[in-house]
């Protein structure tokens, strides 16, 4: 029973009961609750030494939600097989059966009879999603390194190894599905001891599916992760790492407190926008919500304090009491966006709706970018950055069911930058240096000296059958080969140095074809390099539609041009006149197609006759079109954007 119904009841009774015996009953039972109350209170100010805050963090598909589920039940926090996956809570991951979006949970765990609370923190395995490991690593102090033991140690496995080792965090190593029929442990503990020097006896073998060995994982978690190093003593400071838009409490921040403790009702001041808030609520994510009045330091947990839009919020901020200025904390750097998108509504009167469903999406996604963009085909709309084309996919989708927003996407390109020739040359131009992503921006290659395109430094591991057909993939993509190192039991490493636009459309997917879905494929920024790329323009009729363009390499012009000609031929509407489809680089023409005229025979009305009259009309019709062709204006509906994209998406 609430508060505030025990309360009204016990007022109920003192003006309608006459058992006074009744009433002193009652009362009793209100001073028990409310001391019950307070307890539940104190309860949560855990001893510091006490508190273990861990992430698990996995290559996809390796178990890392199932062993979360077992961890929730072990500790009480959910029923016995109340469901699957209970941290994956998005509809996206429900029906991808993918991780996308980082949880939290606050468990209570006893060991040889001490109160332990484990902030459990469940990462993403895909790279795409490599912002949420690193603002779930921030407030953590060891990691939980789940490796499949049918498929050994794959290229994100690589990744979050070392993103822990550069974090200094504790890894306890945990070899999971040891159920499956096929399960090799022992090859994953020589693959574990080859690469990362890990020791047989550190390494944890569990079936997170049947519950096997998962209680050794609890105990491994209180004694080999240290506790927090916080102090409760000083003034309150907080690091933000996440937040979230909720349509009756604004904006939901997810905290991690540093120093001192934090009530209802506290004045805080966020140090990156200077604005400040009063406490509403005060919730542990158990993982369902649970309202408490004070948070410690060491403890993570979630504020609302009535903030309403995403710009008064930022991912890495530091809080501190109104008037009690603190040194910030240093937080995480989240990776930069590498994929760019033109982003548009169906419907150009959805503009206003589309821009508030975005704004409450990047409440929750940080990790993109957002600049206004106009089209004169397309209407006004967005150029966004994602990390890569699953966070996009992920992202349009989350805009449509959680939103409604439906939209179109443009072509995915990536950020280029080029070296002018002078300043004194080019007036608009304030830097020798400028950043493009749009080819719309493309600069006038006469004022430019060197271009230059982003590269990714790529891993891949593979069984040593698929080395030639990986070799020649990559090299296919202009990459250059740094690294081949032998990762055990006839598996092998590689790193490729590559262009980032070789990889971001289906590098993937064609790597799982070649090597019969073994291969695995992870990346990291290598920063940028020397390149030869032009701007591709698509004429019709010797007009050029600038949303048609892109950006590629010289060695690919005559491919990439053809293609995108083809698909022009397949997707505009004929029209009464012939249309001629032109791929220009430089004012040369590179590819030609032509789109046909519908046909009317206008000879079909004669009926016997001389020849001549036949002639006639057919030179008739041919000078028509070609005064048709002059004068008129080619209109491409909508539909047509809409219809090359998806084409050059699949």
């Amino acid at each position: 029973m609430k508060r505030s119904k025990f309360i009204f009841h016990i007022w109920y009774l003192q003006r309608n009961c006459n058992s006074q015996l009744l009433i002193r009953q009652h009362l009793h039972l209100f001073n028990k609750f409310c001391s019950t109350k307070s307890d539940i209170n104190k309860e949560y100010e855990i001893p510091i030494e006490n508190i273990r805050n861990f992430s698990i963090v996995a290559h996809v598909d390796h178990g890392k939600s199932t062993l979360a589920d077992r961890i929730l039940e072990l500790t009480g926090a959910i029923k016995v097989n109340s469901g699957k996956q209970i941290l994956d809570k998005l509809q996206v991951e429900k029906e991808r059966g993918i991780t996308v979006k980082a949880q939290t949970a606050s468990l209570n765990y006893v060991y040889n009879g001490t109160n332990y609370l484990l902030n459990l923190i469940d990462t993403p395995g895909h790279v795409d999603f490599s912002a949420e490991v690193h603002r779930s690593l921030a407030p953590c102090q060891g990691v939980l390194l789940v490796i499949d033991a049918n498929d050994g140690v794959q290229a994100q496995t690589v990744a979050n190894f070392y993103l822990a080792i550069k974090k200094n965090l504790v890894i306890i190593p945990v070899i999971n599905k040891i159920d499956l029929k096929n399960a090799n442990p022992a090859r994953v503990v020589n693959q574990l001891q080859t690469l990362f020097d890990i020791k047989e006896s550190d390494i944890l073998k569990v079936s997170a599916k049947l519950g096997t060995g998962v209680p050794n994982i609890l105990n491994a978690i209180v004694e080999k992760i240290p506790p927090p190093d916080v102090c409760r003593d000083k003034p309150l400071k907080a690091l933000l790492f996440d937040s979230w838009y909720d349509k009756y409490k604004g904006a939901i921040l997810l905290i991690y407190i540093k120093e001192g403790s934090l009530s209802l009702k506290d004045q805080i001041t966020f140090m990156y926008t200077k604005k400040s808030y009063e406490i509403r609520n005060l919730v542990l994510l158990r993982p369902f919500e649970e309202h408490v009045n004070k948070l410690f330091a060491g403890q993570i947990g979630c504020i609302s304090c009535n903030m309403r839009s995403s710009k008064e919020t930022h991912i890495g901020d530091t809080i501190h009491i109104k008037n009690h200025v603190v040194e910030p904390i240093l937080g995480f750097k989240s990776p930069k966006p590498m994929v760019y998108s033109g982003v548009y509504p169906i419907e150009k009167s959805k503009f206003e709706v589309m821009r508030v469903a975005i704004e409450k999406l990047t409440l929750n996604d940080s990790s993109v970018s957002i600049t206004l963009e106009s089209s004169v085909a397309l209407g006004q709309g967005w150029r966004i950055g994602f990390l890569g084309l699953l966070h996009m996919e992920v992202f349009m989708q989350r805009l449509e069911q959680e939103y409604g927003a439906y939209s179109i996407v443009t072509t995915p390109s990536v950020t280029y930058k080029a070296k002018l020739l002078g300043k004194k040359n080019i007036k608009k131009h304030r830097s020798d240096i400028i950043s493009f992503n749009n080819p719309a921006d493309f600069p006038d290659p006469q004022i430019v000296e060197e271009y230059y395109e982003p590269m990714v430094l790529g891993t891949l591991i593979a069984p040593t059958e698929y080395i030639g057909a990986i070799i020649s993939l990559c090299l296919e993509r202009r990459g250059v080969q740094q690294l081949t190192q032998d990762a055990g039991h006839n598996r092998i490493l590689f790193q490729f140095i590559l262009p980032l636009n070789e990889i971001i459309i289906d590098l993937h997917d064609t790597l799982k074809r070649i090597t019969s879905g073994y291969g695995t494929f992870d990346y990291e920024d290598y920063d940028y390099e020397l390149t030869d790329i032009v701007k591709l323009s698509i004429a019709l009729n010797g007009t050029i539609v600038e949303e048609f363009s892109t950006i590629v390499h010289i060695k690919k012009i005559r491919t990439i041009a053809k293609q995108i000609c083809e698909k022009l031929v397949d997707v505009l509407p004929r029209q009464l006149y012939e249309i001629v489809i032109q791929a220009i680089v430089n004012r040369k023409v590179i590819a030609r197609e032509t789109l046909k005229p519908y046909k009317k025979d206008v000879t079909a009305k004669l009926y016997g006759g001389d020849i001549t009259r036949r002639m006639k009309l057919l030179a008739q019709q041919s000078q028509g079109k070609k005064q048709m062709k002059m004068a008129a204006k080619i209109c491409i509906p909508r539909e047509t954007f809409i219809n090359l994209l998806k084409k050059q998406h699949k």
